[in-house]
């Protein structure tokens, strides 16, 4: 395998917070990989920080082996890098389809993006049916559950042909049948594409998880498979709450009231 996704010593501040502070990653090609940690562990900022939202204060970003630190987020979606939000950021008032064949059309020649649309390109076909929704295709997004616009913004992704995929919170506010079958897709998705997941659902990611990265308070501080991780003893303390000064062996803060 080979490393599609590198960080190497990530540190980025917000007015003086340090929100990474030296974050090193490895992600290799087809690989299935979900970042986890406490509410504000710095798992949306790597994300911003790979697409380019987020600048960092030192350290490098690197993409199939070549920094990608001082490229633009327009830039890096033309590397193959595409990214969803917690919220869908679908266009409600046209179709299914439509969305599907504006989000395609940012790969198209400037002569085809004026061309009327004779039938359904067959890579948004084959995308409609993967995400589920080939026979929602002339549905208004609008019209959706949650759950449908999420594997919409997936669609979307995917009709650019992004070779890593970064979802943010890709099952939050889904129902249970949705989230089985969002599970179903990513792992349809890895070894075609590189998929890095931010997710809050344990149940989620122990059944579909291959390997996790655990941050807290801007750090790594743990990495594997699903079983290695929930047997770190560093995890445990995380989410009962400890702080790295705690862990560190500085006295704990006493809380008086």
């Amino acid at each position: 395998m080979s490393t599609v996704l590198e960080l190497r010593d990530v540190v980025v501040d917000f007015d003086g917070f340090r929100a990474l502070d030296g974050v090193s990653l490895r992600v290799e090609r087809g690989e299935l990989r979900f970042l986890i940690g406490p509410n504000g562990a710095g798992k949306t900022t790597i994300i911003d920080v790979i697409t380019g939202l987020t600048r960092t204060a030192s350290g490098d970003v690197l993409f199939n082996g070549t920094s990608i630190a001082r490229r633009r987020e327009h830039q890096r979606v033309h590397l193959g890098i595409g990214r969803s939000f917690q919220t869908p950021t679908v266009f409600e008032s046209l179709t299914v389809l439509d969305n599907l064949d504006l989000a395609a059309s940012f790969r198209r020649r400037l002569p085809r993006l004026f061309a009327r649309r004779r039938g359904v390109d067959p890579a948004i076909a084959s995308t409609l049916e993967r995400i589920g929704l080939a026979a929602d295709a002339h549905r208004p997004a609008a019209a959706l559950s949650h759950g449908q616009k999420q594997w919409l913004e997936i669609g979307m992704l995917l009709v650019q042909e992004p070779a890593l995929l970064l979802l943010d919170e890709p099952v939050a506010g889904m129902t249970p049948r949705e989230r089985l079958a969002t599970g179903a897709l990513l792992q349809d998705l890895v070894g075609e594409h590189t998929v890095v997941v931010v997710e809050h659902d344990m149940a989620f990611l122990r059944r579909f998880a291959s390997s996790v990265t655990v941050l807290h308070e801007g750090r790594v501080v743990s990495e594997g498979t699903v079983e290695e991780v929930q047997s770190d003893p560093v995890v445990r303390e995380v989410y009962l709450g400890r702080s790295r000064d705690e862990r560190s062996g500085a006295a704990p803060v006493e809380v008086t009231g």
